[in-house]
């Protein structure tokens, strides 16, 4: 007898001919206003882009559908009377227009919410300030390689919610989640992965303890049987443990001690420590991926996947991961044995921190800055003087990472470091280029988001590693 999913189909059952808000015409929400039409709910669409600014496509599409639209400026204002609201991640839970529909009694959530309510299967979920992508492609590709039928979402991946029908109870869902998509979130995934918390999105969100409250959300609906994978290390994460409702288990790189498991930066090995004995799981020597903060992201792996795989699945998967893109990604080495590195998703001063850290080589040139997301970069000036020798700059950010290498600059009593300040990301290849000698890295790892140059993070590494080869010979 085929499977039937009762969750599904009852809430499949509530939507139809209900007053439906979908705000934000992203990309997971334009298989969703397909899914609406199907169900003949009374959908209306809000996105703040003009109408002008709407792809034509999907305009169409909303009044072939008889959907009602509201575009542009105060475009929430008709934002009253529904029943639910699929907000977009961008549109957090406190904008005050969505506030007070929820207090009149709507239903406020998002799709990928849904996807853990409604999900037959098992549900890992991934979140963290830095090391998100990685940990989560990692452990989607083991769960995979081990022959399970694995779907990854979120962040990344495709939109899930129209493929809820299609999961099995067997099957399993891996998603990235960011702090606005478990903002307000009222469950959580059965196995929670943080890999750390540190200041970031604080331009969105109210101040660093709302973004860390979001964070929470990936693991306080768990239930006794609830699996949670903190970063030891990290004293915000380490303190999630006292709030986890389930089983707890740590890894770290810094605390030879913990009770979890050890990344043992001495012999590169990973190790876990049960009931008073250590043991071997792995030796990262055997990776492509460099840098401490990856073998970090393998032990999350190790740790989320030890009860569903075969050990011959994790071990083949880390060993010939390559990484994913605009993270640490080999662009180009010339003749001369320059090396130039893209880490564009490098959007705040501790991932660029552990992309400095990746290298043992005191030769790099690093090239960084972008918009502004009212982030402290003082903690960066030290392993910039500690790792580079060359800083090139540029973006709205440009003016704090300077002022800061020159603090640590004046502390030292140094006054031999060269910073560089161009206009464009094409000009920060050309000096870079024209800087770099034999042997030397150059490593594009902006320490800032993107929008004030860039669409995303994505376009702004495309375009970098497009001069790099159309410049450097």
């Amino acid at each position: 007898m085929d499977y039937v999913n009762e969750k599904l189909v009852e809430f499949n059952n509530y939507l139809g001919g209900r007053k439906v808000a979908v705000i934000g015409l992203g990309v997971s929400n334009i298989p969703l206003i397909d899914y609406l039409h199907d169900l003949k709910s009374n959908v209306t669409v809000f996105d703040g882009k003009e109408i002008d600014d709407i792809d034509k496509r999907i305009l169409d599409k909303l009044v072939d559908y008889g959907m009602s639209f509201s575009f542009g400026k105060g475009y929430l204002e008709k934002l009253v009377g529904f029943d639910i609201i699929f907000r977009s991640p961008s549109c957090l839970p406190t904008v005050p227009e969505l506030a007070k529909e929820a207090e009149r009694g709507a239903i406020i959530t998002t799709e990928i919410e849904m996807v853990i309510e409604l999900c037959p299967g098992l549900v890992i979920g991934i979140t963290g300030s830095d090391g998100k992508t990685t940990t989560t492609t990692l452990i989607h590709e083991i769960i995979k390689e081990d022959g399970h039928n694995c779907f990854l979402g979120g962040n990344i991946g495709t939109p899930l919610f129209t493929r809820i029908g299609e999961m099995q109870p067997e099957d399993i869902v891996v998603l990235e989640l960011s702090s606005f998509q478990l903002m307000n979130m009222k469950v959580s995934p059965k196995i929670s992965v943080i890999t750390n918390i540190t200041p970031n999105h604080l331009n969105v969100h109210a101040d660093m303890e709302e973004y860390v409250e979001a964070k929470k959300n990936i693991f306080k609906y768990q239930d006794k049987d609830g699996l949670l994978i903190l970063n030891y290390d990290n004293e915000i994460t380490r303190s999630c443990a006292e709030e986890a409702p389930g089983k707890v288990v740590f890894f770290s790189s810094k605390n030879k001690n913990v009770n979890g498991y050890l990344v043992d930066t001495d012999d590169g090995k990973i190790k876990v420590s049960e009931n008073g004995l250590r043991k071997h799981v792995f030796d990262t020597k055997n990776m492509k991926l460099r840098g401490v903060h990856n073998f970090e992201n393998a032990s999350c792996a190790i740790i989320a996947t030890k009860d569903l795989v075969k050990k011959e699945s994790v071990d083949r998967v880390l060993t010939e991961f390559k990484g994913v893109e605009h993270r640490l990604e080999l662009v180009k080495e010339t003749k001369t044995r320059i090396k130039w590195y893209n880490d564009s998703v490098s959007s705040s001063p501790t991932r660029t921190m552990a992309g400095l850290n990746a290298f043992s080589f005191k030769n790099l040139i690093l090239i960084a800055g972008g918009y502004d997301k009212n982030l402290d970069y003082n903690v960066l000036a030290k392993p910039i003087l500690d790792n580079c020798k060359a800083l090139i700059l540029l973006g709205q950010t440009a003016d704090k990472i300077e002022k800061a290498v020159k603090a640590e600059l004046k502390k030292t009593k140094r006054n031999d470091f060269p910073i560089y300040r161009c206009e464009s990301l094409i000009q920060t290849v050309e000096k870079a280029n024209e800087i770099a000698i034999k042997g030397d890295i150059v490593l594009f790892s902006p320490a800032s988001a993107s929008f004030d140059m860039f669409k995303n993070f994505a376009e702004r590494g495309e375009l970098f590693k497009q001069y790099v080869k159309e410049i450097v010979k």
